[in-house]
């Protein structure tokens, strides 16, 4: 009886330390195809993130104190230096107030109408990469999934392979790999989630400003004496 133990124990013992079983697919493969593909997913969306973060810091302006300015220029009716600063200043509230300025002369509708097409530009600029921020916080863990099926699924071959024993190394690579997978994916998901949120209360920022600089726009046509009466 005890001679029969010793051997059933040493079975698997010989099972794993056999070279053939230690040299198996699931160890060479590493990280996995799909951790890799993840990583430069990762890669991609840090770096949309970034160029979105400087964009909206370098068109996001004072705008009080924007308008105050060009108000002040306009009543001394020096309209080449209200321009100047239109165009000295970035962003859509300065190309907006530009356009309200070129336009002034034209009567209110087309104030309004100049008014509206700096908006169809400039929004969609705005939201630019967005959605690929929400896209990848929806489809990123779903990639980290697959790779940990992945990994799960390499175990389960090499045990398949190795006559239902494999080595520990074998074993915990194809874990490591699941994990490795699983948690890149939840951790892209959640900074692309964050910072899309982030991202779009900056748009909303700009937006309202736009909407601030259009009323005030409005009310410098409004209260110019020299403009010609509305087109019915």
């Amino acid at each position: 009886m005890l001679i029969a133990t010793l051997i059933a124990a040493g079975l698997p013992t010989n099972g794993i330390l056999t070279p053939q079983t230690v040299a198996g697919p699931t160890a060479a493969s590493g990280y996995g195809l799909l951790f890799w593909l993840l990583v430069v997913f990762a890669g991609i969306t840090v770096t949309v993130i970034i160029e979105r973060l400087l964009y909206y810091h370098r068109v996001q302006i004072d705008s009080a104190q924007f308008l105050v300015g060009v108000r002040n220029v306009l009543k001394r009716d020096n309209v080449i230096e209200a321009l100047s600063i239109c165009d000295a200043t970035p962003g859509p509230v300065s190309r907006l107030m530009k356009a309200v300025i070129l336009n002034r002369d034209a009567g209110r509708d087309r104030v309004e109408e100049s008014i509206k097409e700096v908006g169809l530009t400039e929004i969609p600029r705005l939201e630019a990469r967005l959605a690929l921020l929400a896209t990848s916080a929806q489809i990123a863990p779903l990639i980290g999934l697959l790779g940990t099926l992945a990994g799960i699924g390499g175990t389960f071959r090499q045990l398949q392979s190795g006559s239902g024993f494999a080595a520990p190394t074998e074993l915990f690579a194809g874990i490591w790999q699941s994990l490795y997978s699983a948690a890149l994916g939840i951790a892209i998901a959640v900074v692309c989630y964050a910072a899309y949120n982030y991202l779009v209360n900056r748009v909303k920022a700009v937006v309202l400003d736009m909407e601030k600089a259009s009323a005030e726009a409005m009310k410098m046509v409004s209260s110019s004496p020299e403009l010609p009466p509305s087109r019915p």
